[in-house]
């Protein structure tokens, strides 16, 4: 191989490897984003407050209003730790180390993440996220004003069933993978 041909290869393999930094950007959205729910947490908020404080006779369930309106909070809050995992794990993951080792913030599950962790993680924050969507819909099919249609239930069954079932099989999947990993290593020693 020519030394002209090398280089070229070299260089090549440096700007493949320095484009993982083209989503350093992309990350930065999702922490206006983060913001965006912050702002929406405490709109939510005011609106719960404000309710519970004035107007609870206006309605002819107040406890499922104000139940609804808890879970709407903790619907945010879950969006929000999912931005997070997305943001600092995959940052982690993709781009570059963020070098927290001994920090006293560090959160746990960053200091044995990868790809396969990240997936599994996100599946389980969507599972989450889904069974409160759930289970609001559950909440709201009681009430005498439910309006929506009960195919709608039916599909949100459906797809959280499909989250369970997918958050089940990722998780299988990194666990054949990562006892195949292990057992490289132990055959190499």
């Amino acid at each position: 191989m020519s030394s002209h041909h090398r280089h070229s290869e070299s260089l090549f393999e440096k700007t493949i490897f320095a484009s993982r930094w083209l989503q350093a950007p992309l990350y930065a959205g999702l922490i206006v984003a983060q913001g965006i729910y912050v702002w929406q947490f405490f709109v939510e908020l005011w609106h719960l407050l404000h309710f519970a404080i004035g107007h609870p006779g206006q309605v002819q369930d107040p406890s499922t209003h104000i139940m609804l309106g808890v879970l709407g909070l903790i619907d945010v809050v879950m969006i929000a730790n999912l931005l997070i995992m997305v943001i600092v794990g995959g940052y982690e993951t993709f781009v570059s180390r963020l070098h927290l080792e001994g920090h006293e913030d560090q959160p746990e599950w960053l200091s044995h993440v990868n790809a396969g962790v990240l997936k599994v993680k996100l599946a389980t924050a969507l599972i989450s996220i889904s069974s409160i969507h759930l289970l609001k819909t559950f909440i709201e099919v009681r009430s005498p004003a439910f309006t929506a249609n009960y195919d709608g239930v039916l599909w949100q069954v459906v797809i959280h069933v499909v989250f369970v079932a997918s958050a089940i099989f990722l998780a299988w999947t990194d666990k054949v993978m990562m006892a195949g990993v292990k057992a490289v290593r132990e055959g190499a020693h």
